[in-house]
């Protein structure tokens, strides 16, 4: 039988090492016996340089007059190994046929790198994760994957390591566990991190697919957590196994865990408060409605103000993330630069209600701090000036619930919820979408303003139209609110409903 080549296709990002991973392969072949040939052809994906590696392997053969002639792009449906550094990388493949039932072993990592349109969608504009791994799973031959960058950050190299060694783990390429590492120690760059990321893939990988039921280990992993030191979390997490359905519990359990970082166990036990208060108020069996309204209330109790803000921006979580992100090394300076703009409103929003209320109304000082507020600033955050400009507005966190913003908040929450229940009399699906409406009220300074003003014309619609409107109406309004941050499409879409 005529000898075959191997084809193997690498889709990487920009900084991820692709490259490199082009060359190592070229190198393992040319050195075990094997002609070798690499292309590339850049690209974008609306993220960084997303690019094409291409690596053909001949088996050399004495007896040959002359050396074989290799392709210089992949064709789908004719491609053994496919490697993608990244969860929609995988899915790119995929859908230019790269990747085939008959053929292809798919390796890939399941993170994500979010495109700009993911990024900027006004709701959750995300790809489904789940959806992606499932497609390429029916697509591949077989699919080895897990979360490759965070092996890549525990072993300190970076992912084209990775897949080298979740590529050794596979068999595909007829070379030993000593050929792929001794490749590596011929790059002579970062041969230790390499090496190690290189051992803990294809153990990893090896694990992995030794495993019969990947679902069930995950599932027992998240069963065995160790239960909460801190008593006060722990009578939260009883509580909630308690007192809601199984079906209900993560969300329920996820909602009191954000509101705990939020603000503290005293908050989150409010938010099981009103839980308790909502399903009591209506019809029985309404799981959909109790865990979407579950959800969307643990959202808009912790709502973007600027203590939120600074918190966040002065996390050392974020530092280390910001450092990891860039590959700053332990003895070079980072410098993080925020642009903030904070307007009056939000000023006013972070004082104590009355004194709020006081500097909100027209005045002297009222134009004087509104003069000062006109155009946005740079705070370093890397700097102890502006880390502690940050750090002592996080710190007003213990009087939120003093604040003119929470005042406000509560009392849009509590008309919400009102909402839910009123509607819920009259059709539970409908009540359900205005649950679902709270995706509208989010961010903060001119995004939030947006997104109330839009949420308030849907609450307005919703009480103008009464049980005639529709589940998929209102539904389309929604996605009309989302789709355009200036509101042309709610308009038009209200127009057309006649709900103007």
């Amino acid at each position: 039988m005529q000898p075959q080549p191997f084809k193997i296709a690498i889709l990487a990002m920009g900084g991820e090492g692709g490259g490199v991973l082009a060359d190592w392969i070229v190198d393992l072949g040319e050195h075990n016996g094997y002609y070798a040939q690499t292309t590339s052809v850049p690209g974008v994906a609306q993220r960084t340089g997303a690019t094409i590696y291409y690596v053909e392997l001949f088996p050399r053969d004495a007896e040959e007059s002359r050396p074989p002639v290799l392709a210089l792009m992949p064709l789908p449906g004719d491609v053994d190994v496919v490697l993608a550094s990244e969860l929609m990388e995988a899915g790119r493949a995929v859908q230019r046929g790269l990747v085939t039932p008959d053929r292809t072993t798919l390796v890939a990592s399941t993170h994500r790198v979010y495109s700009m349109t993911e990024k900027i969608a006004m709701g959750d504009g995300r790809v489904d994760s789940d959806a992606l791994i499932a497609h390429a799973a029916n697509a591949a031959k077989r699919f080895v994957r897990f979360d490759m960058a965070e092996a890549a950050q525990a072993s300190g190299s970076v992912i084209s390591a990775v897949l080298f060694g979740a590529l050794a783990a596979t068999g595909v390429l007829p070379f030993s566990r000593q050929q792929f590492e001794a490749t590596i120690e011929r790059g002579g760059v970062g041969v230790k991190p390499s090496l190690r990321a290189f051992g803990l893939a294809r153990d990893r990988a090896v694990a992995d697919e030794a495993a019969d039921n990947p679902a069930h280990t995950a599932k027992t992993m998240r069963d065995s957590q160790p239960a909460p030191r801190d008593a006060a979390v722990a009578r939260l997490v009883e509580r909630v196994r308690e007192q809601f359905a199984s079906v209900l519990q993560p969300v329920v359990l996820e909602g009191v865990r954000r509101l705990i970082d939020y603000q503290d166990p005293r908050y989150a036990n409010e938010y099981l408060n009103r839980l308790v208060e909502l399903r009591a108020a209506l019809p029985e069996k309404e799981t959909t409605l109790l865990r979407e309204s579950a959800r969307y209330l643990a959202l808009w109790m912790s709502y973007e103000d600027t203590i939120r803000v600074a918190d966040l921006k002065t996390r050392g979580s974020r530092f280390e993330r910001v450092r990891s992100e860039v590959n700053a090394q332990a003895d070079q300076l980072l410098a993080i630069n925020e642009f903030m703009h904070p307007r009056l409103e939000e000023i006013c929003e972070t004082l104590p209600a009355g004194l709020g209320r006081w500097l909100a109304r027209p005045h002297w000082i009222h134009r004087l701090v509104r003069r000062f507020t006109q155009s946005g600033r740079v705070v370093k955050t890397s700097s102890v000036r502006g880390y502690l400009m940050l750090h002592a507005v996080a710190s007003l966190r213990g009087m939120r619930r003093r604040t003119l913003r929470y005042e406000l908040e509560t009392a849009r929450i509590d008309a919400w919820l009102a909402q839910i229940v009123e509607t819920a009399k009259l059709n539970p699906d409908l009540a359900t979408e205005v649950a679902q409406c709270q995706r509208l009220v989010k961010g903060y300074s001119d995004t939030h303003a947006r997104g109330l003003k839009n949420y308030q014309t849907l609450m307005t619609a919703v009480r103008k139209g009464g049980a005639r409107l529709a589940p998929a109406t209102l539904r389309e309004l929604r996605d009309a609110a989302l789709a355009d941050e200036h509101g042309h499409k709610l308009n038009a879409a209200l127009v057309r409903h006649a709900l103007a």
